[in-house]
């Protein structure tokens, strides 16, 4: 076979080699011979650029900026562009191939790709933000493009700074392109259902999952780690399908409340509150980490990767773990929770609402036709609960949990499809 075995992991993974860990194993599992898997375990392309900005006060700054395209044999590439202090070459590589093999599992046409700046965007200003966008986009504008490569929001971003790139793009095209990035405001040609489109994916995952646990929704209790868009929209859907949520946490901690939280009120609360629960009193307060070891039916980690570690996962209760978040868990600690017999509906399916919907947005651009928020719903619902189905029956056909069906299937569609296109 010629497989690399993945360099010895520490406690806190690399993402890349998280990744690589399991692609193996799925690579294992399907035969894939060795032309292929040396294929598909690298990055198509790798662009690193520097990004000198003015700052308000008059003196120059320079930020580097990252845009990793993992894969382009199903279609364009897709993927998110994130601020933030920790963007490092290695998270942006996992992060685009975990994208590839994300729209192989839906079966959209996409590859996978991923960008990122490091900066805080925190501590700068809009205009600050607009110029590094700009910037960025000036310097991508080989690499972006609605057949080429698509980006959309991620951490630290959102509908503002792609409608900036949208518009930088357009200028240098010389022509309005909507279709060059998606999660844009609604009046640039932005998608209605896109906002709660991860959270709602992750409740179509979940609930998916607890029919094969034989769970009841309306007698099973679940806890959500990360109060943002994702967590809070699928503590909403899961609430209203009779699913008690029971702990809600962010950055100030975890809310806990027996009887059931009332997710209307929470997010009314954080809203009006700096984006955050803190001092929130219909609940109790705990430290945020202990949210991933209370006592429930289903967990939904939400927030950021590698929350469950061998560290950790021995403390973890729940029946199913349901991944809101990218590489919510580390690969060293999958093998323990098979062990544990607890069910866990991977990251590359469960958060796939957020891909799925921007492919119609794209979509919907490329038309030049806008569709209602029902028929969004409806098409994107259908396709996270066909996506799970495969998934089950290959991990029952290959004898593997979901993580590894889910792995089979995507890099089995993309191997297959790049044997019809052939290489050089």
């Amino acid at each position: 076979m010629g497989y690399i075995e993945p360099a010895p992991i520490k406690d806190k993974e690399n993402p890349f080699e998280s990744m690589m860990s399991r692609f193996n194993i799925a690579a294992d599992a399907l035969g894939l011979d060795e032309e292929v898997y040396n294929v598909l375990k690298s990055p198509a392309k790798q662009v690193t650029v520097s990004l000198p900005i003015t700052m308000d006060d008059g003196s120059i700054k320079v930020f580097e900026g990252h845009r990793v395209v993992h894969s382009n044999i199903l279609g364009p590439s897709k993927g998110g562009v994130r601020y933030d202090m920790d963007v490092t070459i290695d998270e942006v590589k996992a992060l685009a191939a975990w994208m590839t093999w994300k729209c192989a599992v839906v079966d959209i046409p996409y590859g996978g790709a991923k960008g990122g700046i490091k900066c805080d965007p925190r501590s700068m200003s809009a205009g600050e933000i607009e110029r590094l966008t700009r910037a960025f986009t000036a310097q991508m504008a080989e690499i972006f493009g609605p057949d080429r490569d698509i980006p959309a929001p991620d951490m630290g971003t959102g509908p503002r700074e792609m409608a900036w790139l949208m518009d930088e793009y357009s200028k240098i095209q010389g022509m309005t392109v909507n279709a060059v990035v998606t999660g844009k405001p609604l009046v640039l040609g932005g998608s209605l259902g896109r906002t709660e489109a991860t959270g709602r994916g992750v409740m179509v995952s979940a609930l998916s999952a607890m029919g094969k646990v034989g769970l009841i929704p309306s007698q099973a209790t679940c806890a959500i780690q990360g109060f943002g868009n994702v967590g809070s929209w699928a503590a909403k859907l899961l609430t209203e399908r009779g699913v008690k949520v029971i702990a809600v946490s962010d950055l100030s901690g975890a809310y806990v409340n027996k009887n059931g939280l009332d997710i209307d009120e929470c997010i009314e609360y954080r809203n009006m509150n700096n984006g955050t629960l803190e001092g929130y009193k219909n609940a109790d307060h705990i430290p945020g980490d202990d949210i991933l070891y209370l006592d429930v039916d289903v967990l939904v980690p939400a927030a950021k990767e590698d929350v469950i570690t061998v560290q950790n996962v021995e403390k973890v209760k729940a029946k199913l773990i349901v991944e809101g978040a990218n590489g919510p868990t580390s690969a060293k600690a999958d093998a323990i929770i098979n062990e544990k017999g607890i069910m866990v509906a991977p990251d590359i399916l469960a958060n796939a609402g957020g891909v799925t919907v921007s492919y119609f947005e794209w979509v919907q651009n490329r038309l030049g036709y806008k569709w209602t928020a029902e028929r969004v719903n409806r098409r994107s619902d259908r396709i996270m609960k066909d996506a799970f189905d495969r998934v089950y029956k290959t991990s029952k056909e290959y004898n593997v949990p979901l993580r590894i069906a889910a792995y089979i299937l995507a890099i089995d569609k993309v191997a297959k499809t790049y044997k019809y296109r052939g290489g050089f």
